[in-house]
């Protein structure tokens, strides 16, 4: 049997932390391994307990959770972030996705969803709930249509850096696929889609997926078709 997935909550209200300790006690490949009660707290805690999920609030006193995951991400051998709150603004939203976290929930998100996600976001496999998706999509719509921007450009030179095969892995990325759908899409093997992901990640300088995606948004591009390789 594989280790449990060690999980660290971080959020200012109590009974908030201890509501999710008591959900995430009855999985068994998931082990609570402690608790902060903001982000200072949840830098020092991650530094000793070494989790491999960390349970994130955004608004907390002294520091709040998306300074903390930057910080966290910023870190060698970071653990996955996932972003929990009752706040789901595009603010939010695209922040937290560019300072690395690799999930985004609302906390109204059901037990057993939190539970998947945690496993998912182990794993590798970056998990944003649908509401916030949609407010996501959204975003990108508005993108396109607006006239071009700095911000645009510089995701489309950096995107030019990757060769054809990995800026159709990145593409795809683009359009939340996983490494299964991608391979089917560019007939390669999972761990020939794990290889490009490795080296996209690597060329761009991003930490996960989620990044990946988000710079492909920035490009407008997540509607182009793929390349074959």
């Amino acid at each position: 049997m594989s280790a449990p997935i060690r999980i660290l909550i971080v959020d200012d209200d109590a009974l908030v932390r201890l509501g999710l300790s008591m959900m995430l006690a009855g999985a068994e490949d998931l082990q609570i391994v402690g608790e902060a009660a903001d982000g200072a707290e949840a830098l020092a805690a991650a530094g000793e307990l070494r989790p491999d999920v960390v349970l994130m609030d955004i608004r907390m006193p002294r520091m709040d959770g998306l300074t903390a995951t930057e910080r966290l991400r910023a870190r060698r051998d970071p653990p996955e972030v996932i972003i929990m709150t009752t706040f789901d603004t595009d603010e939010h939203i695209l922040r937290a996705m560019r300072v690395g976290a690799c999930g985004f929930l609302l906390k109204h998100t059901p037990p057993p969803q939190i539970v998947q996600a945690i496993r998912q976001v182990a794993a590798g496999e970056p998990i944003i709930s649908p509401s916030v998706l949609r407010r996501l999509m959204n975003y990108v719509g508005d993108l396109a249509a607006a006239p071009p921007d700095p911000r645009r450009e510089r995701a489309r030179a950096a995107l030019q850096r990757l060769s054809p095969g990995e800026r159709a892995v990145a593409l795809l990325i683009g359009q939340g696929r996983s490494n299964g759908e991608i391979g089917r899409e560019l007939s390669m093997s999972v761990a020939t889609v794990k290889a490009y992901v490795s080296r996209v990640l690597t060329k761009l300088d991003l930490n996960n997926r989620v990044q990946v995606a988000l710079l492909v948004h920035d490009a407008a591009l997540e509607d182009e078709p793929p390349a074959q390789t």
